[in-house]
């Protein structure tokens, strides 16, 4: 049987797919390759994954309704989707919203129909994971984030959509009963991370001797978690989908490392894994943005058995070697 991973090419997406080849799945991976970020990046990572056996890859942008039905028949064996395509960017979605609509909304229903013939074959669809995000907790100043806590204020449209991500797959779980787990990450980092992201833009201009732009003069927090951990919270989502009990068979997680850290003292971390100190460009709080990320674990811990074990004093500097070699710097 094959796994459907959408978004391949991408950060979490190519991460989880070799962790799915290298335990001896046949994975069919689609991707739209655009760019949002530089497309060699996800041609590199791509070169991975086709460098493994099992795996098969499709150029698909999930908004195109025929090519994404036509992969049921296609590919028949496909019993599971791991759902990962996204237009990512808090920042983003306040210039070019209609991006996030097409991938994040357009998208969303598009995987959920396909789910939906698959899952009213004989043999069934024995899960769906989908990624949504700790954006989606928005306004709520209830730390740590939990996910019985109102997910009803938005601060950004990037959230907002990953929100509406979530009330969609509801929907089709309780009509359709499409068994469905969310998975909402908390700023994940780590090798062939995304050069939107603070760990490539800080270390990028560290090395080059450039001004970091820090917001809110740094009084900020993140939750930073490592693609290693993010990527078994991941396989475990996927082997342990959610049964109708007394209810849709739906369920909805953090992964988080349950460690928040504050921004400057990242920095700092950043600063001794590249060998050379930052020159800061302290700037205000920007719209979307939100002080703190702070990750409930407890339900991830106890139905998928997540356990984060990777500090940034250990991640940062993987990362950090990781972009010298990509560079060769």
């Amino acid at each position: 049987m094959a796994i459907l991973v959408t978004g391949a090419a991408g950060f979490i997406g190519m991460h989880a797919a070799h962790a799915l080849l290298a335990r001896g799945e046949e994975v069919i991976g689609v991707d739209s390759l655009n760019d949002y970020y530089d497309p060699a990046l996800k041609q590199a990572r791509l070169a991975r994954l086709q460098a493994a056996s099992g795996f098969t890859f499709l150029p698909i942008d999930i908004a195109n309704r025929d090519a994404v039905a036509g992969l049921a028949a296609r590919f028949p064996t496909i019993d599971r989707i791991l759902h990962l395509a996204a237009q990512a960017g808090v920042r983003y979605s306040l210039e070019n919203p209609f991006a996030y609509v097409d991938s994040n909304l357009v998208g969303q229903v598009t995987i959920m129909e396909l789910a939906r013939r698959l899952a009213a074959r004989p043999d069934g669809l024995r899960g769906l994971v989908y990624a949504s995000s700790s954006s989606v907790y928005g306004a709520n100043r209830d730390l740590p984030y939990a996910v019985e806590q109102a997910t009803d204020s938005p601060v950004s449209f990037y959230g907002a959509t990953k929100k509406a991500g979530e009330i969609l797959v509801q929907s089709y779980a309780h009509l359709y009963g499409v068994p469905a787990t969310g998975l909402r990450f908390f700023t994940v980092y780590g090798p062939w991370g995304r050069p939107d992201m603070s760990p490539w833009l800080f270390t990028s201009a560290i090395i080059e001797g450039r001004p970091i732009k820090v917001f809110n003069n740094g009084r900020m927090k993140r939750d930073f978690t490592y693609i290693d951990d993010i990527v078994a919270g991941v396989l475990a989502a996927l082997d342990h989908p959610p049964a109708a009990d007394d209810g849709p068979p739906h369920r909805v997680y953090n992964l988080g490392n349950h460690r928040p850290v504050n921004l400057l003292d990242y920095i700092a971390v950043i600063e001794r894994a590249c060998q050379k100190k930052a020159v800061l460009d302290l700037h205000p709080m920007q719209p979307g943005d939100v002080l703190e990320t702070y990750a409930d674990i407890d339900a991830s811990a106890r139905d998928l058995g997540f356990a984060p074990t990777t500090a940034i004093e250990e991640g940062i500097p993987r990362f950090v070697d990781w972009y010298k070699s990509y560079f060769n710097v």
